[in-house]
C-alpha cells in the first residue's frame, strides 16, 4: 500500500493520510460558503490551525486554510455576510504514493445573483511527508476568468488564507509569530515583505478526557513562491492567530483567459520553535520544484492527470 493516500470519505470531505495517519482533510459540503481544509495536522496528531477567531463572532469565515478574496468585480468572496459562493464542481486527480498524495479539484465562483460563473478555479495539493511527523502541503492554484479578463481588486484579503490553532497565537496563546526576515509580532510584520511567515507555540490536546497543558512546541510556516506576482509578498498579519500572503495589498492584479493567474504556495507543520536557517532551506527546495497544472488524461480509465509546469 502507498504510504501517503487519498481518501474520499462521506459528507462531501476528503482526507489525506500518510502512514495511516490523517493529516489535512478537504470540506467542500454546500452547507459552507466555500471549501477549506480542516484540520492541519502537526507531528503531534493535533491540529495546527482552528475553525472561527478565538474571540470574534463575526469571524466565522475563518475556516483554518482556504481559497478566498474580498474584492472580485466588487463582489465579496471573503466573508459569510453576502451571497456569493465558491462551489466544488468536481475532482480531478486524487493520486497515492509512496513520497505524495495529490489532490486537485476544480471549483467554480459565484456572485450569488447571477448562476453563471465569475470565473473557474483549478486547486491542486500536493501533499508531502517530513521528517518525524511533519507534513508539507504545496498548493497549486489557477484562476480563469469566464469573460476575457477580470480584475481582483485592491485589498489585504486574498487569496490563501490560515487560521492557527489558539494556543499558537500570540494574544490568546503563548505563540510567536517571525517572518524571514528575522521580524517578530504584529506591529513589526504587518505589511512588509517576506519570503515566508511562521506561526509557532505550544501545541495543547484536543481530546476531552485529556489535561489542557502543552505539550511541545509545533508550528506552520508558509511560504511564497518566486514565480508568484509581487514575490516576496507583503502579508497581512495578526497576533490573533491569523497569516495571509496578500496578493493583493498593494493593487489590483488582472488574470485573462488567454494568461490565468497562477499562484503557489507551501504549508509546512513542522515540530519544535522555527529554525529560521531550516525554513530558509525549504523556501530555496520550494523554489525549484516544478509547478504542476491539470491537464486531460490520455491514460485509460483516467480523465485528468497532472502535468509539470
Amino acid at each position: 500500500m502507498p504510504r501517503c493516500r487519498v481518501l474520499p470519505l462521506p459528507d462531501h470531505q476528503t482526507a489525506v493520510l500518510t502512514d495511516g495517519v490523517e493529516r489535512l482533510r478537504w470540506h467542500f459540503g454546500a452547507q459552507y460558503p466555500r471549501p477549506f481544509f480542516y484540520p492541519l495536522a502537526g507531528p503531534s496528531g493535533e491540529s495546527l490551525t482552528r475553525m472561527g477567531h478565538p474571540g470574534a463572532e463575526n469571524h466565522d469565515h475563518h475556516r483554518s486554510v482556504w481559497f478566498a478574496h474580498a474584492k472580485v468585480l466588487g463582489v465579496d468572496f471573503w466573508s459569510d455576510r453576502t451571497e456569493a459562493r465558491i462551489r466544488q464542481k468536481h475532482w480531478l486527480v486524487f493520486e497515492d504514493g509512496d513520497d505524495q498524495a495529490v489532490l486537485a479539484v476544480r471549483l467554480g465562483w459565484y456572485d450569488g445573483h447571477d448562476p453563471q460563473e465569475l470565473l473557474e478555479q483549478d486547486a491542486i495539493a500536493v501533499v508531502r511527508p517530513g521528517n518525524e511527523g511533519e507534513t508539507l502541503v504545496e498548493l497549486h492554484t489557477t484562476f480563469l476568468p469566464k469573460a476575457e479578463s477580470l480584475e481582483f481588486q485592491q485589498t489585504n484579503f486574498g487569496f490563501l488564507a490560515v487560521r492557527v490553532a489558539k494556543s499558537l497565537s500570540e494574544h490568546f496563546g503563548g505563540g510567536r509569530l517571525t517572518d524571514s526576515e528575522g521580524r517578530t509580532g504584529e506591529p513589526a510584520i504587518f505589511g512588509r515583505r517576506a519570503r515566508w511567515m511562521d506561526y509557532s507555540g505550544p501545541v495543547v490536546s484536543a481530546a476531552a478526557d485529556a489535561p489542557e497543558t502543552a505539550a511541545g512546541w509545533e508550528g506552520i510556516t508558509y511560504f511564497d513562491h518566486p514565480a508568484n506576482p509581487g514575490y516576496p509578498q507583503h502579508w497581512h498579519v495578526r497576533e490573533d492567530g491569523w497569516m495571509g500572503a496578500a496578493v493583493c495589498m498593494q493593487g489590483p492584479i488582472i488574470t485573462r483567459r488567454a494568461e490565468p493567474l497562477a499562484l503557489r504556495f507551501l504549508l509546512h507543520a513542522h515540530g519544535g520553535a522555527l529554525n529560521a536557517e531550516r525554513a530558509n532551506a525549504v523556501a530555496d527546495e520550494f523554489s525549484r520544484r516544478p509547478g504542476y497544472r491539470v491537464v486531460r488524461s490520455m491514460r485509460k480509465h483516467r480523465q485528468f492527470e497532472l502535468e509539470q509546469t
